[in-house]
C-alpha cells in the first residue's frame, strides 16, 4: 500500500518525465510518441517503475532507447524536481500494455 508521500512523488515525478518526453522525445525517439501512464515509487524512494505507452514503433526497441538516454533523463528529472527532491531515484522504464489487454477483453466479450 502506498503513502500519502509516495503517491506525491509518484504524481510529481509522472509529470515532470511526460514534459521531460514531450521537450527531448522527438531527438531522442524518432517516429514514436511516449507517455508516461504510471510512476510507482518504492518505500525507500530509491526506484521507481515508470510505465511507458507507445505509439508508433516497436515498443522494445523504445525501451532499449530509454535505457540508453536513462542517465540523461534523469539529469533532467534533478534539474526540474531538486527543490522537491533530495534524492532523484533511479528510473525504471516499462512497457504499459493495459490497453492492448483492454482491447483484447473487448475483443472477447464481443464473440
Amino acid at each position: 500500500m502506498e503513502t500519502n508521500r509516495q503517491k506525491k512523488i509518484s504524481r510529481l515525478l509522472q509529470k515532470d518525465l511526460g514534459e521531460i518526453l514531450q521537450l527531448h522525445g522527438r531527438s531522442w525517439f524518432p517516429g514514436a510518441m511516449l507517455t508516461v501512464t504510471k510512476v510507482y515509487v518504492t518505500s525507500d524512494l530509491s526506484i521507481a517503475k515508470v510505465y511507458i505507452s507507445i505509439f508508433g514503433k516497436e515498443a522494445k526497441e523504445i525501451i532499449r532507447l530509454t535505457e540508453m538516454h536513462g542517465k540523461e533523463i534523469r539529469k533532467q528529472l534533478g534539474l526540474r524536481a531538486k527543490n522537491q527532491l533530495r534524492h532523484i531515484p533511479d528510473l525504471r522504464f516499462y512497457i504499459d500494455d493495459s490497453l492492448d489487454y483492454i482491447e483484447n477483453i473487448e475483443k472477447l466479450l464481443k464473440e
